[in-house]
């Protein structure tokens, strides 16, 4: 595989297993105008995802056929919905992360040029969403500020693979991109009475498993659901 197509695979996984979780709350989110939002980040990713694993191959066969070890997607992103603070936390530290990228993505002139400045404006979004539901839980009652400050403490650990170089990307200042992440999200986080983990929790876990095709223990039944109907009827046609 060339280092483009591997840099298009990890891009599109991302988005593609992000998409899959928001797609989650479809029926059971808080409030309908935020299960219409969170579709609406869920179909940019899908879009994103598919645009990304068309460059590869076919974006069905790699999207339903692939087993969870070809995955290449950051374990960040396959982390379970386990509630509302925990989504929000989770679309917070990756969208601030994705809108850095395709930031520097679409001023360089490489292969992904086209696609970034897209999907620029729909990771602006994404952010902005993460953004204003981390400062109404973080500084709202006690009850949501607790479960907003577990939620970003437990998945603080995963955000350290984010930054370790994709192959394929040599546009890509990764130490620049790691300090504009982490002046946002220091700032969002403070201005919701939020405090950027430390201690233990503090030194992110940096291996870049997921990049490696390494996943956690949700992750397989996650991809056990989201593949069950392509491979339940292999061939058929809608």
């Amino acid at each position: 595989m060339s280092p483009a197509h591997a840099a298009a695979l990890a891009l599109g996984d991302d988005a593609l297993i992000l998409s899959h979780r928001l797609g989650e709350w479809a029926g059971r989110a808080p409030v309908l105008e935020e299960e219409v939002a969170l579709a609406n980040i869920a179909l940019d990713l899908l879009g994103q995802a598919r645009a990304l694993l068309s460059l590869v191959g076919d974006e069905d066969e790699l999207a339903y056929l692939r087993d969870e070890r070809a995955f290449r997607n950051v374990q960040l992103v396959e982390q379970p919905c386990e509630d509302f603070a925990a989504t929000v936390a989770r679309q917070l530290l990756f969208s601030t992360y994705q809108h850095a990228l395709y930031g520097q993505l679409a001023g360089a002139d490489g292969p992904f040029t086209p696609l970034a400045a897209k999907a620029v404006k729909e990771t602006a979004y994404h952010r902005d969403h993460a953004e204003q539901w981390t400062l109404r839980l973080g500084d709202g009652t006690a009850e949501s500020h607790e479960r907003m400050r577990r939620a970003v403490e437990g998945l603080w650990r995963f955000t350290g693979e984010l930054f370790q170089p994709v192959e394929g990307l040599p546009e890509i200042d990764w130490q620049a991109l790691r300090a504009t992440w982490t002046e946002r999200v220091t700032d969002v986080l403070e201005r919701a009475t939020l405090a950027v983990p430390t201690g233990p929790q503090s030194a992110a876990w940096a291996a870049g498993a997921g990049r490696q095709g390494v996943h956690t223990e949700p992750f397989g039944r996650m991809l056990a659901e989201m593949q069950h109907l392509h491979r339940s009827h292999p061939g058929a046609t809608w």
